[in-house]
């Protein structure tokens, strides 16, 4: 019988063999899996039946385990190609559209600030009228005449 602690370290040792086979991305795992099973059952065969031939299967069932990772990893990196392509085409039509909405503010903003201008000037141009008129009646009617009055004299 082996000790606790040897028994630990065994199922830590595995643990983190099991742990490594997955990667967090679904096809990889398999393929890892699907490979281990296939070299597994392989050396299992290997050994019960001793035959050298079996060596030459194995050699190839390891490279079309091979190949099929590979081509899975091509099918992951042609998606995430479009996928990219998907999100800068997006980008940019948001970027124009931000463009577009901006320029249109500040044109707005623009012709409100011109109104308000030509606005103050009309206000600007009525009061000074205004004023001048005051002026004129004060002046004309606090003169007092050159001739001199009958009453005066």
């Amino acid at each position: 019988m082996m000790p606790a602690r040897m028994r630990r370290v065994r199922c830590t040792r595995l643990g983190r063999f099991i742990r490594s086979l997955y990667t967090g991305n679904e096809k990889e795992e398999i393929m890892r899996i699907t490979s281990l099973v296939i070299v597994l059952v392989t050396a299992a065969t290997l050994a019960a039946l001793g035959q050298e031939g079996t060596i030459e299967e194995a050699k190839h069932g390891a490279k079309k385990a091979g190949e099929t990772i590979k081509n899975g990893l091509e099918t992951v990196g042609e998606k995430t190609k479009e996928t990219a392509e998907t999100v800068g085409e997006k980008t940019k039509e948001t970027a124009e559209t931000v463009g577009k909405k901006t320029k249109e503010t500040v044109e707005t903003a623009r012709q409100k600030t011109k109104e308000g201008a030509k606005a103050a000037g009309r206000k600007s141009k009525r009061a000074l009228r205004k004023a001048k008129a005051q002026a004129s009646d004060e002046r004309s009617t606090n003169r007092e005449p050159n001739t001199p009055s009958p009453n005066d004299r």
